[in-house]
């Protein structure tokens, strides 16, 4: 049982991982070629659709695992999956404190409505976005080195 509970957390953080490294790196620098009604409006809908599950995909990665770092107490590398979710609570409050209230005012954002420094304010998701990216794939390295 432990055993599948290593997998699925490895996979469920990995799958986050990708996710999260393909919006910094493919998905935003597509968006900032865009003319700027059509890049504000590709990050305003990013923000509604990933916004909507990424809390439940965090908070669901970090509970997972919480429960191998319980459940495999006396097994090799749990040290390394305390530390994983460690990292995975970090991001959880990176989330929370920064990158949140800016995907917030985001994503109700239209061409007609939208302040004049949104490309600053989206400059600054992105940096935030930057270290999260490096935090949770932190945590991932963690867990398949647990994991072997």
């Amino acid at each position: 049982m432990l055993t599948a509970l290593e997998v699925i957390t490895t996979v469920a953080v990995g799958l986050m991982v990708g996710v999260e490294f393909s919006v910094a790196f493919v998905m935003n620098p597509i968006f900032n070629g865009l003319p700027d009604d059509s890049n504000q409006s590709a990050r305003s809908h990013g923000g509604r659709m990933l916004g909507a599950v990424m809390p439940f995909w965090y908070i669901g990665s970090l509970v997972l695992a919480a429960i191998w770092a319980v459940a495999g107490r006396d097994h090799d590398g749990t040290g390394l999956v305390i530390v994983a979710a460690a990292l995975l609570i970090v991001s959880v409050v990176m989330s929370i404190l920064l990158l949140v209230p800016i995907n917030n005012r985001g994503k109700a954002w239209t061409a007609e409505n939208r302040p004049a420094d949104w490309k600053q304010q989206m400059n600054r998701w992105d940096r935030y976005h930057y270290v999260r990216v490096a935090v949770i794939v932190a945590a991932f390295t963690l867990l398949v080195i647990a994991l072997a």
